[in-house]
């Protein structure tokens, strides 16, 4: 289904899954407070897989738009969704006291994270799951001639 979406999507996500649970493992032992550290974390990743979704959804929905100007006017409107969006998440956590704001901060952070090393998750992604390397000799050609 994600794949259908957008062909980065998948790693995307994974990529914010793996930042979760390493911030997750190499955290939990330093926080004094340690359920509002994981419950601040973990809806902190929920929320940037959300964003990452909603991001894929919006660019795949304008791209066929009609007129390049509504177009622009969408995307702008529904980024300021998601920043009000996250504002509320924000809002919601520090009211009921469901996690900590910082790790909260950080988790959704790990859409940033996992943007910047997605091209390399891919490439590692490519080596695991390649059968006898053809695919990856054929992938890496295509990425060559898309860079020129």
């Amino acid at each position: 289904m994600f794949r259908r979406l957008n062909q980065a999507l998948p790693e995307l996500l994974f990529g914010i899954l793996i930042y979760g649970i390493v911030l997750q493992l190499t955290g939990v032992w330093l926080a004094e407070d340690k359920l509002r550290y994981s419950s601040g974390l973990w809806i902190g990743i929920v929320t940037a897989m959300a964003l990452a979704y909603h991001i894929a959804r919006v660019i795949a929905e304008t791209i066929d738009f009609p007129d390049a100007e509504k177009a622009r006017t969408r995307i702008i409107a529904k980024g300021i969704l998601r920043y009000v969006a996250v504002v509320a998440v924000f809002g919601i956590t520090m009211y009921y006291d469901l996690g900590n704001l910082i790790t909260l901060f950080l988790g959704v952070m790990g859409l940033k994270i996992s943007a910047y090393l997605q091209p390399a998750l891919h490439k590692v992604i490519m080596k695991v799951t390649a059968k006898g390397g053809a695919s990856l000799d054929k992938m890496n050609e295509i990425e060559r001639e898309v860079k020129m």
